[in-house]
C-alpha cells in the first residue's frame, strides 16, 4: 500500500481526501503533519494513521512516507510542492497549484530533477460523468458544439476564512473559477484563444468575489460566472445544434446534487439520463495517482496542463483590470 502523508489538517483533507484515501484500493494515510503537533496527533488517531509530525519538514524527511497530499492555503502550494519533490516524495497538491502560470515552472523543474510524480488535484477529471460528457460531445451526440455555459457560486463572508484573504491566495477565480475552465478544456480538448471578463472585488477583503467571463475557443464559446457572495449554485451545459447536455452536479458531485448528466435532443424532449451512483471522485483521484507512481495506467493531471489552465485564469484577471479582451 502507498503510504500517504497529509501536509496539514485542512478541512478538505479531513472531510474529503483522507476518507477517500482510507477507502482506496492501493493506499492509506500513514501520517499527518501540522505545525501544531497535538493537532496532528489528534487527527492521526482519529483516522488510524500511525505517525504524526509537528512540522512539515519532519514529514518530508521521513523514510516511511511515499508521497504527500498538500491542502495548504494556495499561497503556499508552490513552495511546499517544490520542497516535497526535492525530498523525493511524490506530490498531489490541491488546486490551484499556483496564482500565476509562470510560478509553476519551479515545480516542473523540481519534478524533472527528482523524477517524482507531481499532480494538481483536479478531482473532476477522474469522475466518469465528465468522461461521459467528453464521449458524447466527441461522438457528435449534440451535433456541432456552439456554446458552453457554466456557473459556480457560494456565500462566504467570514473574514478569517482563507477564501477571503488575498495574502493566502483567496478569491473566487482561484478557488472555483478554475472549474468551468478545466472541465470545458477536458471535454473539448481545446484551448481558449482570448477572454473578456468583468471582475469585482470586495472593498474590505480585497479578494475577487464575482466574475463574469466570456472565453473564445475555436468553433465555440464558453461563458460562466463565479461568486463567493451569492446563493450556492453549480451548473454546466454543453449546447450544440442537435442537442445539449446538462451536468447536474458538475463539481461537487454527490455532495451538491445527484451524480447525473442528461442528454436532450434538438427539441428539448426525450432526455436521456446517465447516472453514476456511489462514485467518490476523490478516491478515484487518489487511486489514479498511485497507479501513475507505479508506472501503470493511472491518469493524472500533469503540470503542463496546470500551466495551460492557469494561463486562462491569468488572462481573466488581466481582462478584468484592463476592461478589454485579453489573449490567453
Amino acid at each position: 500500500m502507498f503510504r500517504w502523508g497529509i501536509l496539514s489538517t485542512a478541512k478538505i483533507a479531513r472531510e474529503f481526501v483522507i476518507p477517500a484515501i482510507q477507502t482506496s484500493a492501493n493506499g492509506n494515510v500513514h501520517a499527518i503533519a501540522s505545525r501544531d503537533e497535538a493537532r496532528a496527533r489528534e487527527l492521526a488517531d482519529s483516522v488510524g494513521a500511525p505517525l504524526s509530525f509537528g512540522s512539515y519538514e519532519e514529514m518530508l524527511e521521513s523514510a516511511e512516507i511515499d508521497g504527500v497530499y498538500i491542502p495548504l492555503p494556495t499561497s503556499h502550494h508552490v513552495e511546499w510542492a517544490v520542497k516535497a519533490a526535492n525530498a523525493g516524495k511524490h506530490v498531489l497538491v490541491e488546486k490551484p497549484l499556483a496564482l500565476k502560470a509562470e510560478d509553476i515552472a519551479r515545480v516542473i523543474d523540481a519534478r524533472d530533477r527528482s523524477g517524482v510524480i507531481v499532480s494538481e488535484a483536479y478531482m473532476v477529471v477522474h469522475h466518469p460523468q465528465w468522461h461521459k460528457v467528453r464521449e458524447l460531445v466527441s461522438a457528435g451526440e449534440i451535433g456541432r458544439l456552439r456554446h458552453v455555459q457554466g456557473a459556480f457560486s457560494y456565500h462566504n463572508v467570514d473574514p478569517n476564512n482563507m477564501r477571503n484573504r488575498p495574502g493566502l491566495g483567496g478569491g473566487a477565480l482561484p478557488d472555483i473559477g478554475v472549474y468551468p475552465v478545466v472541465t470545458t478544456r477536458f471535454v473539448t480538448e481545446k484551448e481558449p484563444v482570448r477572454v473578456n471578463a468583468k471582475v469585482e472585488r470586495d472593498p474590505t477583503f480585497g479578494t475577487d468575489i464575482y466574475s463574469t467571463v466570456s472565453a473564445e475557443f475555436d468553433g465555440f464559446d464558453l461563458s460562466f460566472y463565479v461568486a463567493t457572495q451569492m446563493a450556492a449554485r453549480q451548473s454546466m451545459v454543453f449546447h450544440g445544434d442537435k442537442g445539449f447536455i446538462e451536468v447536474e452536479s458538475p463539481f461537487n458531485a454527490g455532495v451538491y446534487g445527484d451524480q447525473k448528466i442528461v442528454l436532450y435532443n434538438q427539441n428539448h424532449s426525450g432526455g436521456t439520463s446517465f447516472r453514476f451512483p456511489n462514485i467518490n471522485q476523490y478516491r478515484l483521484e487518489a487511486e489514479a495517482f498511485v497507479e501513475a507512481v507505479r508506472g501503470r495506467s493511472g491518469r493524472i493531471f500533469p503540470l503542463e496542463e496546470s500551466v495551460r489552465n492557469q494561463k486562462v485564469i491569468d488572462a481573466i484577471f488581466r481582462s478584468g483590470e484592463s476592461g478589454k479582451p485579453e489573449a490567453v
